[in-house]
Parts: C-alpha cells; structure tokens; sequence
C-alpha cells in the first residue's frame, strides 16, 4: 500500500515504549521521524530499530532543557525544512509514600513530565504556527486519578493534562490542534518494569497508542479531540 504524504514529526522520548510504538506508527503511515533520548547511544540504537519502516533521525536531548529543546527543533528543520507534529512523550515515574519522596525526585518528576512538555512546546511553536501543525502529549489516568505512592507523578499529570486544555485553547486560533492521550496500564519499561509478553497481555500495547496517533492526526480538519482516555478493556 502506498504511504501517505510525507510530513514531519518529532517524538520526545521515543527509544522504547509508548514513543518508540508511536514513532514507527507513523514511520509506517509515510511521515519522516526525528526520536529524542536523553542518550545519543539510545538514540542510534532505535534509528537502526526503526529505519527499516521509513526515514528517521535520533538526536541526543533533555527536555528539561529550554535550550536543549530549541536545538532539537533546529535540527529536524535543518534536515527536512519543517515540522508538522510534535508528540511530547518524554516521561519518568518515581513511586514513593510523600514521607519517603526526596526533592530531587519530586523535581525530576515535574521538571520532566510538565516543565519538559512546555519547553518541547515552546521550541515547537514557530515551525508548528507555519505548518498549521498538531500536539499531542502524552499524559495518564494519574491526570484525573490519584493514587497512594504516587503524589508527584500526580501532580506531574494532572498538572499536564490541564496545561494541554489550555494550551489547546490558546493555539487553536493559529489552527494548530493540542490534544492530550491519557492511557491506563500500558506494557512497557516504565518505572523499571520488565514487560512480559505473557503476563501483559492484556495491557494497552505500545503499538495501540501509535495507532490512536495516527487516528488523530487523520481526523477531518474542523474537528479536536482535546482529551483522549484509553484504558485496558479488562484488567490482568
């Protein structure tokens, strides 16, 4: 089947997991691909993964970063003169009873899984103002569901869910569309698990938010999922 037209899209965070499953999903639907590690040797290693499904860049970046960031969005125009998706993925997960959270974590959390995505963003805006672009975070049912142990990936997600509402309203006005993904249970090396094909089978897959991805970026041009909740159907 033939691909689509091909347009540009950075993927932060997208080594493994739920970015790595993005990213080939749209490597397979015809877009060029740029992944951001905080490791250049992550970084190559998912390039050779991942360029047997279409063109794709790894670039070393920290999306705690300003700095970093707006060098990234450099580099892809730099290599294919524009930008038309950024999915802001980059995320940690620290679990800890608050008496027990040191303030690095708790700053590790939010500097990464809210900051980071504002600063992606940022970077992002005049390349994504001239390609009447998309973004789409990736935020958690943690956004609207707290949990004990978990007081600082919550605030993380229920503070980027909201951020994305906002912004959504702030750049709808320029025509680019912002819509937030908040899975449940996905099988991934999230917070040092260890996938198992057998026992998690019946979590959400990486692949299956590549799809959704892709679901969105096709939507007709008049309409905006702003918030998108998906979950396993059963539970394990």
């Amino acid at each position: 089947m033939e691909k689509e037209t091909k347009k540009v899209a950075l993927v932060t965070g997208g080594t493994k997991g739920i970015g790595f499953g993005v990213a080939k999903s749209l490597l397979l639907k015809g877009y060029k691909v740029a992944i951001t590690s905080r490791s250049k040797e992550n970084a190559d290693s998912a390039v050779q993964q991942l360029k047997e499904f279409g063109e794709v860049i790894g670039l070393e970046a920290d999306v705690k970063s300003l700095v970093s960031q707006t060098k990234t969005v450099q580099d892809v125009l730099n290599t294919w003169g524009q930008l038309d998706v950024l999915i802001a993925n980059a995320g940690v997960g620290y679990f800890a009873p608050i008496d027990e959270l040191s303030e690095e974590l708790w700053h590790d959390t939010i500097d990464t899984n809210l900051t980071g995505v504002f600063f992606s963003i940022k970077a992002s805006l005049d390349a994504l103002k001239k390609s009447e672009g998309y973004i789409i975070t990736i935020s958690s049912l943690a956004g609207t569901n707290f949990f004990p142990g978990a007081s600082a990936y919550n605030a993380s997600k229920f503070g980027l869910t909201g951020f994305t509402q906002a912004a959504m309203l702030d750049l709808r006005k320029y025509n680019i569309k912002v819509t937030t993904i908040m899975p449940g249970s996905v099988a991934t090396h999230f917070a040092d698990h260890q996938p198992d094909a057998e026992k998690d089978g019946w979590k959400i897959q990486p692949e299956d938010i590549g799809q959704m991805v892709v679901d969105l970026l096709n939507m007709p041009a008049r309409t905006l999922p702003s918030k998108v909740e998906v979950r396993p159907l059963r539970v394990g």
